[in-house]
């Protein structure tokens, strides 16, 4: 090992446990300062959000593709919950629930028309005119099945129902569907945008983003649309079926505390012990990947591309195959947010929670790194939650000698709010200028 080897790993090494000791320091300090309710919210959370920043440094640490459309990925992992585990609607199937069925076969086989004849025909204005054809006429064959359905289905009792519903399946199978539909959509992204200037894939990311959410807000008979799917199941108990369990009520004795308070903190127990297992079994099989010749391979073609392409690698092939999996991953932690949440509010994905801010946590934490992936994503996400109630304590601290009706003192704390984005924006600086690798870099 060489003199700089060795000074890397004294290093960096020791960093991982210290950062991560004292995140678990501020989650308890939440615990016994405010609420081991607010706690472990933060740290669920907090863990969803280090799985969204593993699969953004799966595509950016390991080959230095540029996604901006992680709001998108992660609303198709919501979707999935909704079409996989809610119970299907029989009178909106008997409705229109075929007619739907032929319209999407209609248009899906439109599109593979398309595509399968284009390369038979010569190239001549006549394949033009054919593919306009087979094009205009599928769609308006499309649109004829197709509206009429959405009409009768919409129609079914809209204040409750107004859409098909899902298959009814046990909520956990609906991650791995999440994960599908967003490796669905980037593999099409990534086919179209993959092999052109970088700046193409980030365009194509943001505009397929863009379009995923107009459909959830649009398409009602798919998933309520604006008017959003409560009451998703779960796979953890209920609060109010602990609360009516002979063993719970006298666990909750034992420990001295409130049956409500701690069926809460239970369920949150649970879902974080799931969580944990999830992003364990992430990151070893990451890890396991970075250090295989797969992996050597993909940070030798992020590193260069040219001498990797003339060394006889497929640059294009393996970028689409890393964009996939983390897309999967991406939608896979989608699906367990909404499952963490218990309803799909298609309002609620924005590009500054769901792309910025995933991208500060891979930035922060350290590119290139899947430990500092995760410590990115549950201290970013920590202090998104807490900078807002300490940034109001300490302006009542400061104003504390002004007089309650005081302009300034109004002034300031109805600013509290902007603390956040001003908290970011700080750190983000901070970290590039000092850490420019993120606190935990990539060996």
């Amino acid at each position: 090992m060489t003199q700089a080897q060795t000074q890397t790993s004294t290093t960096t090494l020791p960093r991982a446990p210290l950062y991560f000791a004292a995140m678990a320091v501020l989650i308890a300090a939440v615990g016994f300062l405010q609420s081991w309710n607010s706690a472990l919210s933060i740290l669920n959370m907090g863990l969803i959000s280090a799985i969204m920043a593993l699969g953004v440094n799966l595509q950016w640490g390991y080959a230095g593709l540029f996604n901006v459309g992680v709001m998108g990925f992660t609303a198709l992992g919501g979707l999935a919950v909704v079409l996989t585990s809610m119970p299907p609607v029989p009178a909106a199937w008997s409705a229109g629930g075929g007619r739907m069925i032929l319209a999407l076969l209609v248009g899906v086989g439109t599109i593979a028309l398309a595509v399968l004849t284009y390369p038979r025909l010569p190239k001549t204005r006549l394949r033009g005119v054919i593919l306009t054809v087979i094009l205009v006429g599928g769609f308006f064959a499309f649109r004829a099945l197709f509206d009429p359905a959405v009409e009768a289905i919409e129609a079914v009792d809209p204040a409750v129902s107004g859409y098909l519903g899902g298959m009814g399946l046990p909520v956990i199978f609906a991650w791995p569907v999440g994960a599908l539909l967003a490796a669905g959509a980037a593999w099409l992204v990534a086919k179209t945008a993959l092999g052109l200037r970088s700046d193409y894939l980030a365009i194509a990311t943001l505009g397929i983003a863009e379009i995923i959410l107009a459909v959830l807000k649009n398409e009602d008979w798919l998933s309520r649309g604006v008017k959003n799917v409560n009451g998703l199941p779960r796979p953890v108990p209920y609060e109010i079926n602990l609360q009516q369990n002979e063993w719970f009520l006298g666990l909750m004795a034992k420990l001295g505390m409130d049956p409500v308070t701690g069926s809460s903190i239970f369920v949150k127990l649970l879902y974080a012990g799931i969580f944990l297992a999830v992003i364990f079994v992430i990151v070893v099989a990451m890890e396991l990947a970075l250090k295989s010749p797969w992996g050597r391979m993909m940070r030798a073609i992020r590193d260069n591309e040219v001498a990797s392409e003339a060394m006889g690698k497929d640059v294009t092939g393996r970028h689409l195959q890393i964009f996939v999996l983390g897309a999967a991953i991406i939608g896979f932690a989608g699906a367990m947010m909404t499952t963490l949440d218990g309803q799909l509010t298609p309002t609620t994905y924005q590009p500054l929670r769901y792309t910025f801010l995933i991208w500060v946590m891979v930035i922060v934490g350290g590119s290139g790194n899947n430990w500092g992936a995760v410590l990115g994503g549950m201290l970013i996400w920590f202090l998104w939650v807490e900078v807002e109630p300490i940034g109001a304590w300490i302006v009542n601290v400061l104003t504390s000698g002004l007089e309650d009706g005081s302009a300034l003192k109004a002034g300031l704390i109805e600013r509290v709010a902007y603390m956040r984005y001003l908290t970011m924006g700080v750190i983000l600086l901070v970290v590039l200028r000092f850490s420019p690798r993120g606190l935990l870099p990539e060996k």
